[in-house]
């Protein structure tokens, strides 16, 4: 999740734009398509695959595996067991009615039924196998009839009088302690390890054992199964590809929310932060009274660290002047102001809220805060709470610039574009020197398919603000969402030069550029090399991270995308965020336990990927 949109100086998040242009051109890898239907962002495109329904319990000797006979959907034995794929009991369902018992192997069973163990042992092998087969066919037909207990009987000793059990007398028992009441998981796991011993590749012991280990809440190990069986059904089950996402977001949002419970408050990137105070406009400088206190003071040092962009020293000093004492309702308002807002970017809703709150009881005209609070509503999901602190904050001071543009922020995130561009121009009329409110105009004229309008703003603000960065690099953004390659280049390089006179720079232009040469080119190389110097000045630039993730995705480097996803997770400034990194992160790791396990598959699948590009 991009910083709060309505706090945000730029267009659409950069972050959400790396996942859905990488989603367009990188080739379908299994988990990654999944992770990201469940994040909505890249487009999962194996789900256009026509369905297929699991295996069943009563199946044929032969195990199911990826190099089997494919099986054809809307089968007779579904439609007669009551049920169709996608029913609560999953891929365990039938895909034909079993073959049910011949009279003759009725007989033979009442026989081979009186007889001990070790005179079953001591028939010859042929024979033994013989028997085995008759007991599965039985069983087959006993789990028909939902007689689950006594087809697991019948399979139990297939297995003990068979001579070499087959994977599918335990895979079949799996399926009656999946239907038992409740259901044995513990015995399904048991069994489908061993089916698995016998056949790795067995696709229906695979989702047999990853339901069982979803209903135990183990869930990274039911994400590796499904992903397993997922890859080995060559992406045409529907059920199991739903069962991926399902268990991701299950699994993303419970380790999330233990992240965030025991996760120290911290700062995030310096792009990040200098991106939030951009979006409003310097304040006068206060004056301290005539005998300042200690706090005062304190107040004093954190305001100037403030100007110098040394965001952890002013957080250090604004908390110790609170804790000190400020001698005046505004310097202490405007106190509660700032570690409010670095609250706010820490992720501590709640006791940024309760600072803001404070803020505007001691001044109640202070509209930043009012600004603020509005901001605070937005990331809490209440857009109606957040207008009504927008009015307050116009009733307070209606030639406020800062209320117009916050305003016109949520408007845009909301797709209320001319009312959005209403609220720009009105800013930008208040104060034709505030970049923000120019460049924003230009990009919701772009969003309401006035391109010329949108450009020409563009061109008129690249005039007035000669030495910013800002206006090139979003007007580059809007030239390669044109396809205009070489303009937007131009343009990256542009910002890119003008950052440098800074210290430190904005490093977004960079990721930019490395986007649009990856996309004009396809050049990975270069585009790596923009995110890398990206991150020699700014560590955390999560955009340059998320960048590095997907082009890791593009060229099937799986492990180095594992690696950033969990950077990326790290620099999670909220459970949204963290809940999506980890999502990317988990099927990831899924598939190269996939490619660990079934190192023989590996340039399989780089070619279904390949396949799925076309």
């Amino acid at each position: 999740m991009a910083p709060t949109p309505s706090l945000e100086s730029t267009p659409p998040s950069l972050i959400e734009r790396v996942q859905d242009f990488v989603g367009e051109h990188k080739k379908t890898l299994v988990i990654a398509a999944a992770a990201v239907a469940v994040a909505g962002g890249l487009g999962a495109a194996y789900y256009a695959s026509t369905s297929k329904p699991s295996g069943g319990a009563g199946e044929s000797g032969k195990s199911s595996s990826s190099s089997g006979r494919k099986k054809k959907s809307g089968s007779k034995g579904a439609k007669k067991s009551g049920k169709k794929a996608g029913d609560e009991d999953g891929p365990i369902l039938e895909e034909r009615k079993p073959k049910a018992p011949s009279v003759e192997e009725t007989k033979e069973g009442d026989y081979y039924d009186k007889l001990s163990s070790e005179e079953l042992a001591a028939l010859p092998e042929e024979e033994r196998i013989k028997i085995a087969t008759s007991l599965k066919v039985r069983g087959n037909a006993a789990y028909q009839a939902r007689d689950f207990a006594g087809a697991a009987e019948l399979y139990t000793r297939a297995i003990l009088v068979s001579p070499t059990p087959e994977p599918v007398f335990f895979s079949n028992r799996a399926a009656c302690f999946v239907n038992m009441s409740p259901p044995q998981h513990a015995k399904v796991v048991e069994d489908c390890d061993s089916a698995l011993k016998l056949d790795h590749k067995y696709v229906k012991a695979l989702n047999r054992r990853a339901m069982a280990l979803e209903g135990l809440e183990r869930y990274e190990e039911a994400l590796r199964d499904y992903t397993a069986a997922t890859i080995l059904d060559r992406f045409q089950n529907q059920t199991t590809a739903n069962a991926v996402e399902r268990v991701l977001k299950v699994l993303s949002a419970q380790k999330a929310e233990a992240i965030m419970k025991n996760r120290e408050p911290r700062l995030p990137s310096y792009t990040f932060i200098s991106a939030y105070f951009a979006a409003f406009r310097p304040r006068p400088t206060l004056t301290l009274p005539e005998t300042p206190s200690t706090g005062d003071e304190t107040l004093l040092l954190g305001l100037q660290a403030l100007e110098a962009a040394d965001y952890p020293h002013a957080v250090t000093f604004i908390n110790e002047a609170l804790d000190q004492g400020i001698s005046w309702d505004r310097g202490r308002a405007e106190a509660l102001n700032l570690r409010g807002t670095f609250r706010f970017l820490m992720g501590e809703i709640p006791t940024a809220k309760a600072d803001l709150e404070e803020s505007v009881t001691l001044e109640p005209g202070f509209t930043q805060s009012l600004v603020k609070i509005a901001s605070v509503h937005m990331e809490q999901g209440d857009p109606k709470a957040a207008f009504e602190s927008f009015d307050k904050a116009e009733a307070a001071d209606n030639t406020d610039p800062d209320v117009w543009y916050h305003r016109g922020q949520v408007l845009f995130i909301m797709n209320e574009f001319e009312n959005a561009a209403t609220n720009y121009t009105k800013s930008s009329e208040l104060d034709a020197n505030f970049v923000f409110s120019h460049i924003q105009l230009a990009v919701a004229q772009y969003k309401l398919g006035e391109l010329a309008k949108s450009m020409a703003t563009f061109r008129r603000t690249l005039k007035m603000f000669p030495s910013r960065s800002e206006p090139s690099n979003y007007y580059g953004e809007l030239l390669l969402d044109q396809g205009r390659y070489e303009e937007a280049v131009e343009k990256f390089d542009k910002a890119i030069e003008l950052e440098k006179t800074k210290s430190p720079s904005n490093v977004l232009p960079l990721v930019n550029k490395g986007l649009a040469l990856y996309q004009w080119k396809q050049d990975i190389g270069a585009a790596e090399r923009c995110c890398h110097e990206a991150l020699r000045i700014d560590a955390e630039c999560e955009a340059a991270v998320a960048t590095l993730a997907q082009l890791s995705l593009q060229q099937s480097k799986i492990p180095e995308a594992v690696k950033m996803f969990e950077r990326q997770a790290e620099l999670a400034r909220s459970e949204p965020e963290l809940v999506n990194a980890l999502t990317y992160q988990y099927a990831t790791s899924a598939q190269v336990e996939f490619l660990h396990a079934y190192p023989d598959m590996a340039a399989q699948l780089n070619a279904i990927a390949q396949g799925m590009m076309q």
